[in-house]
């Protein structure tokens, strides 16, 4: 998105102000939301929107193959080279890219009014000014979440609506566990950060009803979730609306990132210390 130069933007066209490098902005000093709309497409596009339509192609494909999705794996955290070091290279790698859409949400907060006098991450409370309620709040929502939900996820598996994920098939390395401990970090700021905070806060500017935001978080959480099956998708709309509700409620987005980064640390090192070990848990 281009901004102007200068902190008082001349006039252009349909009420809107123009700077001498073509930035635009209404006279309340917001951004055009033409341009609001087109950086939200692209950065969907980068980030999670992709990661739907991979979903979408994924669960598409499973569900018109012979037996139930339960005859199906999704693997989340498998080795990428069968040389250890090179394994670990592509480990890093997967991380660290899928971040990059976050570091262009916080410059494109900056950059929400002229001159980069934009409130950037802050205004969606990914910061570390409340490090106490954060962990307090996220590992209350972990605990309460993260019990319900493989409660439902061994339900939908057993009645054949879901894949069987495979949270980790990595190597007995010694990287193994801080690989996926990153992984679940990883997952949690991506997914909050876009989906929850910049995503309602654009679509608030846009005009959006409270609900209509709601129900479009929640579905697009729910829609890159489609490759775990039906169950999945519930599952994580459900997940949706609660977290858009928790962050309506404290402002804040970090609260979500640590209890959405627990649960996935427990599910990924979990896996790996029990599976093959007890019955309940499903394995391919």
């Amino acid at each position: 998105m281009q901004t102007a130069q200068s902190g008082t933007p001349g006039r252009g066209d349909g009420g809107s102000g123009s700077g001498s490098d073509g930035g635009r902005w209404l006279d309340d000093g917001l951004p055009d939301p033409r341009l609001l709309r087109r950086e939200l497409v692209i950065v969907l596009a980068l980030s999670l929107g992709a990661a739907a339509v991979r979903a979408v192609i994924n669960f598409t494909d499973v569900v018109t193959r012979p037996g139930g999705l339960n005859d199906y794996a999704a693997n989340l955290n498998s080795s990428r080279a069968d040389r250890p070091w090179f394994d670990l290279a592509w480990q890093l790698v997967s991380i660290a890219v899928p971040l990059v859409p976050v570091l262009l949400v916080g410059y494109l907060l900056l950059r929400e009014l002229p001159g980069g006098r934009g409130p950037g991450m802050s205004a969606i409370g990914f910061d570390l000014r409340r490090p106490g309620f954060d962990l307090g709040r996220g590992a209350l929502v972990a605990a309460a979440i993260g019990g319900s939900g493989l409660l439902f996820y061994l339900a939908a598996q057993a009645a054949g609506f879901n894949l069987t994920v495979v949270p980790e098939s990595l190597p007995g390395e010694w990287w193994k566990f801080p690989v996926l401990i990153a992984s679940a970090i990883q997952n949690s700021v991506v997914e909050e950060v876009i989906v929850v905070g910049y995503l309602l806060r654009r679509l608030s500017q846009l005009g959006w009803t409270p609900m209509a935001a709601l129900l479009l978080s929640s579905l697009l959480r729910a829609t890159y979730h489609l490759y775990q099956g039906i169950g999945g998708f519930i599952g994580n709309f459900v997940m949706g609306v609660v977290f858009v509700l928790l962050y309506r409620r404290w402002g804040r987005v970090m609260p979500l990132v640590v209890a959405h980064a627990l649960i996935d640390i427990v599910a990924f090192v979990g896996y790996a210390v029990l599976a093959g070990r007890v019955d309940w848990l499903p394995t391919p």
